[in-house]
């Protein structure tokens, strides 16, 4: 049986043991059948599912933030009285491979305001990104790559 499925078992059997049946008691056990699951997963061999979710929480949170930080920086250059954007479309070279990695990368680069995902080169090696300022190119690839790309690839390898 997977982690996940375990972790739903042993929250169910939290919520009928405390004999409480609200949402809020059925996602505490969630939560105590994942810190079982953390402490039990390498007797049995497996940690996969907790490092996994962890990971993917890490990437919702970075997500979240990035997305507040790039909407005040776009309200800020909307609002101030001079223009000093330069847009301009980059190439990003990306190690996810799977078309799944490619297209959750694309997809949370083009949520995040000032950027959007252009293309992927035929060999799936490259990323093309159209910024509005394009700055510093090497610091906006080593965003992506080591931001976003990074973190998808622990979720899903």
């Amino acid at each position: 049986m997977n982690g996940f499925l375990w972790n739903i078992m042993l929250s169910v059997v939290w919520t009928m043991v405390t004999g409480n049946f609200a949402p809020e008691n059925f996602l505490l056990g969630f939560a105590l059948g994942l810190l079982i699951l953390f402490f039990v997963g390498p007797i049995f061999g497996s940690t996969a599912y907790v490092t996994r979710l962890v990971a993917a929480l890490r990437l919702a949170v970075y997500f979240l933030v990035d997305l507040v930080r790039s909407n005040f920086r776009m309200a800020w250059d909307v609002v101030r009285p001079r223009l000093d954007m330069r847009p301009g479309v980059i190439a990003i070279p990306i190690d996810a491979s799977s078309d799944a990695e490619i297209v959750m990368l694309a997809n949370l680069v083009t949520l995040t305001p000032g950027s959007l995902s252009l293309d992927v080169s035929d060999d799936r090696n490259t990323l093309y990104l159209h910024v509005m300022d394009i700055g510093d190119v090497v610091s906006m690839q080593e965003k992506v790559k080591g931001g976003f790309e990074r973190r998808i690839l622990a979720v899903t390898r």
